[in-house]
């Protein structure tokens, strides 16, 4: 026992777990106190405010921005009005959002959907601000320059900050990725505490809920723990049981809509999938998706330098290490860099939201990274020392510098963005249309959701609630582009729907939605005529023909 504390002694005082009288002859920069406190309570408000900034443009509280809220909001108000995901209705995420989003989908039973999706987007750029806080308590430790860079990358990641303003499943997967590594990580190394392990993996599982993705950071951790099988035990029950919890109920009740939504619909492969261009993706993922590059070469050589910034500082962490190996946290921590950037440049399909969940890691990277390289050895001259405190300061100062700066050009576009093509006008002459309670079918339920029309009375009116994840899951992959309406079962899917609708909304890109074959258009045609047009971008409405 002795042995073992005078050895965690020492661990903490190298490098940068500086602690008591041992910290007192560290440089400035690598001290944690009052300095990081600050700085992770200031980039945090920082993060705050550029969030809900973006909510406040016209349009971005409550109206359409975005295909995918709608279903990750509507499946939680299915869910809350009795109807169960993978069931009753084709779900391609797992039930995680879903949870999460009941709070707002009950308070939608008082104050309408378009209100219960505003509080959920409210709350979804809370847990992206969170992100901040909790990179920077993940690395206070290693002293004022890791914060600064790692709660900076974090707060005015672009990419990040566009993810929050609606729901999406990337802020909410980093909250529990970094709620989980803050429970398994004690400064440097892991924790020996079981409990923390195990609430650590739970967080782990619940972002494996929301997210596969999280299944990568996880592992990391997993292979961390593989030295001590005693923590990997438990560390693994926790994830298991994060993730089990949440979605084994959904899965028993609806073996074949789960594995329908989860695997064939995400899963398997999609034919005549367009590639997202690596040029693209690199402007996304170093977080220069704002800037405009006159040359590709300038961003490609962006991208190498942060990575050579990243694996230099990985170098000196483990040249100062135990046994010249990095610590548990950089190992995470570049590790899962690297892994996340592997898996967002292998599939065809990238989206901008896809970096966000990037993001916090590298910033954290880079933290790690710049304060390894820039912290002397024990036994370098005086003059190496200033040198290098000189540089710390620089380079800390340009970080806050820049930091702000982009916050600054971010919310200047935010500014200049033009609202969503979807006018509250149109909103508003759809609510005045349709009757509450009406049978609405469209392929867009983020329109019917900010009308107050996503929930009918009607009996039999159908629950479809994502007609993209209807046609790869029941077409194994194709969409109306790539041969979808050769599928009976998807046609007669639509056909129902067509069948048992009171009122159609098209958006502009329902061909790409629909399965459309000369029968269902000719029976559409047939029962219904046009009630409202919102222009070629608008999309139209249609009313069932009386009969």
């Amino acid at each position: 026992m002795i042995g073992s504390r005078a050895s965690k002694a020492v661990g903490d005082t190298d490098p940068g777990q500086d602690g008591g009288a041992a910290g007192a002859g560290v440089a400035w920069y690598r001290r944690p106190g009052v300095w990081t406190a600050g700085l992770i309570a200031a980039a945090t408000l920082l993060a705050l405010a550029l969030r809900f900034y973006q909510l406040t443009r016209p349009g971005f509280l409550l109206s359409v921005t975005e295909y995918d809220d709608g279903p990750y909001f509507g499946s939680a108000v299915r869910l809350v009005h009795g109807q169960l995901p993978y069931r009753d209705f084709l779900f391609v995420q797992p039930p995680g959002i879903t949870l999460l989003m009941v709070p707002s989908a009950l308070l939608s039973k008082i104050t309408g959907t378009a209100w219960g999706m505003a509080s959920g987007r409210i709350l979804t750029a809370l847990a992206g601000a969170a992100a901040t806080a909790l990179a920077g308590l993940l690395v206070r430790h290693r002293g004022v320059l890791a914060v600064v860079i790692a709660c900076g990358v974090t707060a005015v990641f672009p990419d990040g900050v566009r993810a929050a303003h609606t729901v999406l499943v990337e802020p909410w997967l980093v909250l529990f990725c970094l709620l989980g590594a803050l429970a398994v990580c004690d400064r440097d190394q892991l924790t020996t505490s079981g409990r923390r392990l195990a609430w650590g993996g739970a967080a782990f599982g619940f972002a494996g809920a929301v997210e596969p993705w999280a299944i990568v950071p996880a592992i990391v951790i997993a292979a961390l723990c593989l030295p001590a099988p005693r923590r990997l035990l438990r560390y693994a029950a926790g994830v298991a049981a994060g993730f089990l919890i949440p979605v084994v109920p959904f899965a028993v009740l609806a073996p074949h809509g789960f594995f329908q939504g989860l695997v064939t619909a995400q899963v398997g492969g999609r034919t005549g999938a367009i590639r997202i261009g690596p040029l693209y993706r690199a402007q996304q993922m170093t977080g220069l998706s704002q800037i405009s590059l006159t040359h590709p070469h300038l961003l490609y050589g962006a991208a190498i330098a942060e990575a050579v910034v990243i694996v230099a500082g990985l170098a000196a962490a483990a040249l100062r290490g135990s046994r010249n190996l990095p610590s548990a946290l950089d190992v995470f921590v570049t590790g899962s860099t690297i892994l996340i950037v592997a898996i967002f440049l292998w599939p065809s399909q990238f989206h901008y939201h896809f970096s966000a969940f990037l993001a916090p890691f590298l910033g954290l990277a880079l933290g790690l990274a710049a304060a390894a390289l820039l912290t002397p050895g024990p036994a370098v001259s005086r003059r190496v020392r200033t040198t290098a405190t000189a540089l710390a300061g620089l380079v800390a100062c340009l970080a806050v510098v820049g930091a702000l700066g982009t916050a600054v050009e971010l919310a200047r576009w935010l500014r200049d963005t033009p609202p969503p093509h979807v006018p509250m006008t149109n909103i508003e002459a759809m609510q005045r249309v349709i009757p509450g309670g009406a049978c609405v079918v469209t392929d867009l339920v983020s329109y019917t959701i900010m009308a107050d029309r996503f929930v009918s009375d009607v009996p039999g009116c159908p629950l479809m609630l994502d007609p993209t994840g209807v046609d790869l899951g029941l077409a194994h992959g194709l969409t109306p582009r790539t041969g979808a309406a050769k599928v009976p079962a998807l046609v007669a899917v639509w056909r129902y729907s067509f069948a048992h609708g009171q009122y159609v909304y098209l958006s502009s890109r329902a061909d790409k939605r629909i399965p459309w074959t000369p029968g269902l258009r000719a029976y559409f045609r047939a029962h219904f005529t046009p009630a409202l047009s919102f222009g070629p971008q608008g999309g139209q409405l249609y009313k069932r023909t009386p009969s």
